[in-house]
């Protein structure tokens, strides 16, 4: 969109309303070279833009558009049901979110037994993208497994195993502690399927005890507490935004 379009909005007030900075710094980003739109930086004033269409990124990052979506991470407990409700009346996802205004769903799963990282937004297409797999969004777990881990073992899981739904293997995997009958184990990966860090270890014969999913793509847990809830924030959402190409 250019600076003779008069649709859509200046560009130093989209980056204001955005959070970035404020519309006389956002100038100063501009003129400096340190804002791009759809690929092309920018250094003109009266460029105008469309920022529910456009990209924009300040220093090379994915700067949100406002919207009306809501985009959450949640630190599952263990023992909370991956559901909006339950008939059975376990704990379950609706729980943790009951006082929100928006419907919020989850997007993928997490087992009962297995506690962590989880996204809830209303966003369906943004939902749709970030669980295909073809996006390939990569996911960290730490594994408290039966039995010490021998460095060849662990070969395998890189090297991929097969189960019965097909072969799977781990992008990346170490050993985070050791004692004695258990270890601790990091595994990334950017499958999807049913309890699939869990069959995997069984295939090698190093049963899970303990599961946590620590890391959705660029989305850390870091203070997030179990059972707490919170908004990605600017940086995440756009990471993930340029991951799921949206």
């Amino acid at each position: 969109m250019s600076d003779t379009d008069e649709s859509g909005i200046r560009l130093q007030k989209a980056l204001a309303q955005a959070g970035v900075a404020s519309r006389r710094n956002s100038e100063l980003l501009i003129e400096q070279g340190r804002v791009e739109v759809d690929g092309v930086v920018v250094t003109e004033f009266g460029t105008r833009v469309d920022p529910a269409v456009s990209v924009i990124r300040v220093d090379g990052e994915r700067i949100p558009p406002l919207t009306e979506h809501a985009y959450l991470v949640l630190n599952k407990p263990r023992g909370v049901v991956t559901t909006m409700s339950d008939p059975q009346g376990r704990p379950c996802i609706a729980d943790y979110v009951h006082d929100r205004p928006e419907r919020l769903f989850h997007i993928g799963r997490l087992d009962t037994d297995t506690e962590g990282l989880l996204l809830l937004t209303n966003h369906g297409e943004f939902a749709h993208r970030l669980a295909h797999p073809s996006y390939e969004v990569s996911k960290t777990y730490v594994a408290e497994v039966d039995g010490n881990v021998k460095t060849g073992t662990l070969r395998r899981l890189l090297d991929g195993v097969t189960l019965d739904d097909g072969p799977a293997q781990a992008d990346t995997v170490k050993v985070v502690s050791e004692i004695k009958g258990r270890t601790l184990i990091q595994i990334t990966l950017h499958e999807g399927r049913n309890r699939i860090v869990r069959r995997m270890f069984d295939a090698i014969g190093h049963p899970v005890k303990r599961l946590t999913r620590t890391a959705i793509g660029p989305v850390r847990r870091g203070n997030l507490h179990t059972g707490e809830l919170r908004d990605l924030d600017q940086k995440e959402l756009g990471q993930l935004l340029d991951l799921v190409n949206l």
